[in-house]
Protein backbone atom coordinates (compact mmCIF):
# COMPACT_ATOMS: atom_id res chain seq x y z
CA UNK A 1 0.00 0.00 0.00
CA UNK A 2 2.82 2.38 0.87
CA UNK A 3 4.87 1.94 -1.94
CA UNK A 4 1.46 2.23 -4.56
CA UNK A 5 0.95 5.49 -2.41
CA UNK A 6 3.81 6.87 -3.16
CA UNK A 7 3.94 5.68 -6.72
CA UNK A 8 1.21 7.40 -7.07
CA UNK A 9 1.86 10.92 -5.73
CA UNK A 10 5.18 10.77 -8.04
CA UNK A 11 2.34 10.79 -10.95
CA UNK A 12 0.03 13.22 -9.37
CA UNK A 13 3.02 15.74 -9.33
CA UNK A 14 4.62 14.95 -12.36
CA UNK A 15 0.35 15.05 -13.92
CA UNK A 16 0.14 18.72 -11.57
CA UNK A 17 3.24 20.00 -13.64
CA UNK A 18 2.13 18.82 -17.05
CA UNK A 19 -1.02 20.58 -16.29
CA UNK A 20 0.49 24.02 -15.18
CA UNK A 21 2.66 23.95 -18.32
CA UNK A 22 -0.35 23.15 -20.89
CA UNK A 23 -2.74 25.84 -19.15
CA UNK A 24 0.02 28.39 -18.86
CA UNK A 25 1.18 27.83 -22.97
CA UNK A 26 -3.03 28.12 -23.60
CA UNK A 27 -3.20 31.51 -21.66
CA UNK A 28 -0.04 32.57 -23.32
CA UNK A 29 -1.36 31.21 -26.88
CA UNK A 30 -4.65 33.48 -26.78
CA UNK A 31 -4.97 36.07 -28.87
CA UNK A 32 -6.16 38.81 -26.62
CA UNK A 33 -3.63 40.98 -24.96
CA UNK A 34 -3.77 41.03 -20.72
CA UNK A 35 -2.19 44.47 -20.93
CA UNK A 36 -4.75 46.01 -22.86
CA UNK A 37 -7.72 44.40 -21.00
CA UNK A 38 -5.95 46.11 -18.01
CA UNK A 39 -5.39 49.21 -19.25
CA UNK A 40 -8.87 49.88 -20.46
CA UNK A 41 -9.91 50.73 -23.75
CA UNK A 42 -9.22 54.47 -23.74
CA UNK A 43 -4.96 53.53 -23.03
CA UNK A 44 -2.07 54.29 -25.26
CA UNK A 45 0.33 52.40 -26.40
CA UNK A 46 2.71 53.38 -24.06
CA UNK A 47 0.75 52.63 -21.21
CA UNK A 48 0.01 48.92 -22.61
CA UNK A 49 3.69 48.43 -22.78
CA UNK A 50 4.41 49.76 -19.64
CA UNK A 51 2.03 47.51 -18.13
CA UNK A 52 3.26 44.72 -20.51
CA UNK A 53 6.75 45.38 -18.95
CA UNK A 54 5.46 45.78 -15.80
CA UNK A 55 4.22 42.19 -15.32
CA UNK A 56 6.82 40.46 -17.78
CA UNK A 57 4.11 39.80 -20.44
CA UNK A 58 6.83 41.08 -23.16
CA UNK A 59 8.91 38.30 -21.95
CA UNK A 60 9.32 34.63 -24.10
CA UNK A 61 7.09 32.21 -22.96
CA UNK A 62 9.70 30.21 -21.84
CA UNK A 63 10.78 33.11 -19.38
CA UNK A 64 7.48 33.75 -18.30
CA UNK A 65 7.05 30.12 -17.76
CA UNK A 66 10.18 29.73 -15.48
CA UNK A 67 9.18 32.76 -13.35
CA UNK A 68 5.51 31.34 -13.06
CA UNK A 69 6.65 27.80 -12.05
CA UNK A 70 9.79 28.29 -9.60
CA UNK A 71 6.90 30.83 -7.90
CA UNK A 72 4.62 28.12 -7.47
CA UNK A 73 7.39 25.43 -6.15
CA UNK A 74 7.86 28.30 -3.40
CA UNK A 75 4.03 28.05 -2.75
CA UNK A 76 3.71 31.67 -4.52
CA UNK A 77 0.55 31.56 -6.45
CA UNK A 78 1.08 34.13 -8.35
CA UNK A 79 -0.69 37.81 -7.77
CA UNK A 80 -3.73 38.90 -9.34
CA UNK A 81 -3.34 41.53 -12.49
CA UNK A 82 -6.43 43.54 -11.73
CA UNK A 83 -7.28 43.68 -7.47
CA UNK A 84 -3.37 42.83 -6.56
CA UNK A 85 -4.49 40.42 -4.60
CA UNK A 86 -3.06 36.88 -3.87
CA UNK A 87 -4.56 34.69 -6.28
CA UNK A 88 -4.21 31.51 -3.34
CA UNK A 89 -5.89 33.78 -0.97
CA UNK A 90 -8.67 34.31 -3.24
CA UNK A 91 -9.07 31.07 -3.79
CA UNK A 92 -9.06 29.91 -0.33
CA UNK A 93 -11.94 32.75 0.31
CA UNK A 94 -13.90 31.33 -2.03
CA UNK A 95 -13.19 27.41 -1.62
CA UNK A 96 -16.00 27.12 1.49
CA UNK A 97 -18.97 28.11 -0.81
CA UNK A 98 -18.06 26.23 -3.93
CA UNK A 99 -17.47 23.30 -1.35
CA UNK A 100 -20.74 23.78 0.26
CA UNK A 101 -22.90 24.07 -2.95
CA UNK A 102 -20.29 20.79 -4.34
CA UNK A 103 -21.15 18.84 -1.19
CA UNK A 104 -24.76 19.04 -1.25
CA UNK A 105 -25.42 18.79 -5.26
CA UNK A 106 -23.11 15.70 -5.13
CA UNK A 107 -25.26 14.00 -2.40
CA UNK A 108 -28.51 14.94 -4.09
CA UNK A 109 -27.45 13.62 -7.38
CA UNK A 110 -25.78 9.92 -5.41
CA UNK A 111 -29.28 10.59 -3.00
CA UNK A 112 -31.56 10.04 -6.32
CA UNK A 113 -29.17 8.49 -9.30
CA UNK A 114 -28.02 4.81 -7.03
CA UNK A 115 -32.03 4.13 -6.07
CA UNK A 116 -33.06 4.70 -9.26
CA UNK A 117 -30.40 3.12 -11.34
CA UNK A 118 -30.43 0.13 -8.99
CA UNK A 119 -33.98 0.10 -9.30
CA UNK A 120 -33.89 -0.07 -13.71
CA UNK A 121 -32.05 -3.08 -13.44
CA UNK A 122 -34.14 -4.87 -10.57
CA UNK A 123 -36.94 -4.25 -12.86
CA UNK A 124 -35.37 -4.61 -16.45
CA UNK A 125 -37.34 -4.31 -19.30
CA UNK A 126 -40.44 -3.13 -17.45
CA UNK A 127 -42.69 -0.07 -17.72
CA UNK A 128 -40.38 1.08 -14.38
CA UNK A 129 -37.47 0.47 -16.10
CA UNK A 130 -38.92 2.64 -18.80
CA UNK A 131 -39.82 5.26 -17.14
CA UNK A 132 -36.59 5.55 -15.58
CA UNK A 133 -34.65 5.35 -18.73
CA UNK A 134 -36.92 8.64 -20.54
CA UNK A 135 -36.30 10.35 -17.36
CA UNK A 136 -32.39 9.78 -17.59
CA UNK A 137 -32.79 10.55 -21.39
CA UNK A 138 -34.10 13.93 -20.60
CA UNK A 139 -31.61 14.67 -17.69
CA UNK A 140 -28.96 13.94 -19.60
CA UNK A 141 -29.99 16.26 -22.61
CA UNK A 142 -30.77 19.77 -20.51
CA UNK A 143 -27.71 21.88 -20.39
CA UNK A 144 -27.11 23.11 -16.68
CA UNK A 145 -27.12 26.62 -17.41
CA UNK A 146 -30.96 26.28 -19.41
CA UNK A 147 -32.08 24.57 -16.57
CA UNK A 148 -30.42 26.63 -13.91
CA UNK A 149 -32.25 29.97 -15.73
CA UNK A 150 -35.86 27.51 -16.01
CA UNK A 151 -35.30 26.87 -12.20
CA UNK A 152 -34.87 30.36 -11.52
CA UNK A 153 -38.16 31.16 -13.86
CA UNK A 154 -40.13 29.06 -11.92
CA UNK A 155 -39.54 29.12 -8.78
CA UNK A 156 -38.06 32.77 -8.21
CA UNK A 157 -40.00 34.78 -9.99
CA UNK A 158 -43.38 33.30 -11.16
CA UNK A 159 -43.29 31.66 -7.50
CA UNK A 160 -41.33 33.14 -5.15
CA UNK A 161 -40.45 30.55 -3.10
CA UNK A 162 -36.14 30.59 -3.74
CA UNK A 163 -34.18 33.74 -3.83
CA UNK A 164 -32.86 35.00 -7.33
CA UNK A 165 -29.65 34.56 -6.09
CA UNK A 166 -26.75 35.25 -3.27
CA UNK A 167 -25.12 33.20 -0.59
CA UNK A 168 -25.70 32.35 3.10
CA UNK A 169 -29.43 30.49 3.72
CA UNK A 170 -30.71 26.85 3.24
CA UNK A 171 -32.71 28.59 0.84
CA UNK A 172 -30.31 29.91 -1.49
CA UNK A 173 -28.27 26.39 -2.00
CA UNK A 174 -31.85 24.28 -3.45
CA UNK A 175 -31.59 26.07 -6.89
CA UNK A 176 -28.06 25.44 -7.83
CA UNK A 177 -27.76 21.86 -5.88
CA UNK A 178 -30.80 20.76 -8.14
CA UNK A 179 -29.40 22.09 -10.94
CA UNK A 180 -26.55 20.26 -10.49
CA UNK A 181 -28.23 17.15 -8.63
CA UNK A 182 -31.24 16.45 -11.51
CA UNK A 183 -28.26 16.40 -14.39
CA UNK A 184 -25.76 14.46 -12.20
CA UNK A 185 -28.58 11.71 -10.96
CA UNK A 186 -29.62 11.22 -14.52
CA UNK A 187 -25.81 9.76 -15.13
CA UNK A 188 -25.62 7.50 -12.01
CA UNK A 189 -29.09 6.11 -12.55
CA UNK A 190 -27.56 5.00 -16.27
CA UNK A 191 -24.25 3.99 -15.48
CA UNK A 192 -25.38 1.80 -12.22
CA UNK A 193 -28.37 0.40 -14.12
CA UNK A 194 -25.40 -0.78 -17.05
CA UNK A 195 -22.98 -1.89 -14.83
CA UNK A 196 -25.88 -3.99 -12.84
CA UNK A 197 -27.18 -5.70 -16.03
CA UNK A 198 -23.46 -6.63 -16.81
CA UNK A 199 -22.77 -8.03 -12.87
CA UNK A 200 -26.25 -9.78 -12.91
CA UNK A 201 -24.90 -12.29 -16.15
CA UNK A 202 -21.51 -13.37 -14.26
CA UNK A 203 -21.01 -17.00 -12.99
CA UNK A 204 -20.89 -16.38 -9.37
CA UNK A 205 -24.19 -14.12 -9.60
CA UNK A 206 -25.34 -17.40 -10.84
CA UNK A 207 -23.92 -19.39 -8.96
CA UNK A 208 -25.44 -17.70 -5.73
CA UNK A 209 -29.10 -18.28 -7.27
CA UNK A 210 -28.55 -21.61 -7.76
CA UNK A 211 -27.45 -22.28 -4.02
CA UNK A 212 -30.91 -20.62 -3.31
CA UNK A 213 -29.75 -17.47 -1.64
CA UNK A 214 -32.41 -15.02 -1.58
CA UNK A 215 -32.95 -12.91 -4.20
CA UNK A 216 -32.72 -9.88 -2.45
CA UNK A 217 -29.55 -10.74 -0.74
CA UNK A 218 -27.94 -11.83 -4.22
CA UNK A 219 -29.20 -8.06 -5.45
CA UNK A 220 -27.26 -5.96 -2.53
CA UNK A 221 -23.94 -8.99 -1.86
CA UNK A 222 -23.65 -9.77 -4.85
CA UNK A 223 -24.86 -7.75 -7.32
CA UNK A 224 -24.40 -4.21 -6.12
CA UNK A 225 -21.18 -4.18 -4.40
CA UNK A 226 -19.25 -4.92 -7.44
CA UNK A 227 -21.54 -2.41 -9.82
CA UNK A 228 -20.56 0.42 -7.77
CA UNK A 229 -16.83 0.48 -9.20
CA UNK A 230 -17.54 2.09 -12.20
CA UNK A 231 -19.63 4.47 -9.94
CA UNK A 232 -17.13 5.12 -7.18
CA UNK A 233 -14.65 6.10 -9.94
CA UNK A 234 -16.63 8.35 -11.27
CA UNK A 235 -18.15 9.75 -8.00
CA UNK A 236 -14.66 10.90 -6.95
CA UNK A 237 -13.66 12.28 -9.76
CA UNK A 238 -17.10 14.65 -9.65
CA UNK A 239 -16.88 15.52 -6.15
CA UNK A 240 -13.16 16.74 -7.02
CA UNK A 241 -14.28 18.85 -9.88
CA UNK A 242 -17.07 20.27 -7.67
CA UNK A 243 -14.89 21.41 -5.39
CA UNK A 244 -12.43 23.08 -7.51
CA UNK A 245 -15.38 24.82 -9.10
CA UNK A 246 -18.92 24.83 -11.18
CA UNK A 247 -18.61 27.64 -13.10
CA UNK A 248 -21.34 27.67 -15.00
CA UNK A 249 -23.82 27.05 -12.19
CA UNK A 250 -22.21 29.19 -9.84
CA UNK A 251 -22.24 32.08 -12.36
CA UNK A 252 -25.87 32.01 -13.27
CA UNK A 253 -27.15 31.95 -9.47
CA UNK A 254 -24.54 34.37 -8.53
CA UNK A 255 -22.95 31.49 -6.30
CA UNK A 256 -19.25 33.50 -4.60
CA UNK A 257 -17.39 30.16 -5.42
CA UNK A 258 -14.17 29.52 -7.31
CA UNK A 259 -16.49 29.27 -10.15
CA UNK A 260 -17.51 32.90 -10.60
CA UNK A 261 -13.95 34.18 -9.37
CA UNK A 262 -13.02 32.00 -12.47
CA UNK A 263 -15.64 32.95 -14.62
CA UNK A 264 -14.83 36.88 -13.61
CA UNK A 265 -10.83 36.28 -14.11
CA UNK A 266 -11.90 34.81 -17.56
CA UNK A 267 -13.72 37.67 -18.64
CA UNK A 268 -10.36 40.18 -17.20
CA UNK A 269 -7.82 37.65 -19.08
CA UNK A 270 -6.33 37.59 -15.13
CA UNK A 271 -3.69 34.92 -16.39
CA UNK A 272 -2.62 34.29 -12.79
CA UNK A 273 -5.83 33.82 -11.46
CA UNK A 274 -7.09 31.42 -14.44
CA UNK A 275 -4.19 29.58 -13.77
CA UNK A 276 -4.09 29.42 -10.22
CA UNK A 277 -8.06 27.83 -10.42
CA UNK A 278 -6.96 25.51 -13.10
CA UNK A 279 -4.16 24.04 -11.15
CA UNK A 280 -6.30 24.23 -7.90
CA UNK A 281 -8.76 22.06 -9.48
CA UNK A 282 -6.35 19.96 -11.06
CA UNK A 283 -4.92 19.26 -7.32
CA UNK A 284 -8.28 18.28 -5.88
CA UNK A 285 -9.35 15.95 -9.22
CA UNK A 286 -5.89 14.20 -8.75
CA UNK A 287 -6.39 13.85 -5.01
CA UNK A 288 -9.93 12.10 -5.55
CA UNK A 289 -8.69 9.98 -8.01
CA UNK A 290 -5.86 8.48 -5.58
CA UNK A 291 -9.15 7.94 -3.11
CA UNK A 292 -10.88 6.50 -5.64
CA UNK A 293 -8.02 3.82 -6.56
CA UNK A 294 -7.58 2.83 -2.91
CA UNK A 295 -11.12 2.82 -2.37
CA UNK A 296 -11.57 0.03 -4.90
CA UNK A 297 -9.59 -2.75 -3.16
CA UNK A 298 -12.44 -2.50 -0.47
CA UNK A 299 -14.94 -3.02 -3.30
CA UNK A 300 -12.91 -5.80 -4.83
CA UNK A 301 -10.23 -7.45 -3.19
CA UNK A 302 -9.12 -8.74 -6.52
CA UNK A 303 -8.00 -5.64 -7.26
CA UNK A 304 -4.10 -5.47 -6.58
CA UNK A 305 -1.92 -2.74 -5.90
CA UNK A 306 1.18 -4.35 -8.01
Amino acid sequence: MGSYILRRLIYAVVTLMAISLIAFFILYAVPADPAAVIAGPNADAVAIANIRHQWGLDQPFVAQYKTYFFKLVRGDWGTSFFNQQSVLDQLWSRFPATAYLGIIAFLAQLVFGIPLGALAAIRQNTRTDSLIMGGVLIGLSIPRFWLGVILLFLFALKLPWFPLGGYGRWEHVVLPAITVGLTGAAYYTRLLRSSMIDVKRLDYVLAASAKGISPARVQIFHVMRNSLIPVVTWAGIDLASYLGGLLIVETVFGWPGIGQLTFQAIKNMDIPLISGAVLFSAILVVIGSLVVDITYVFLDPRISYD
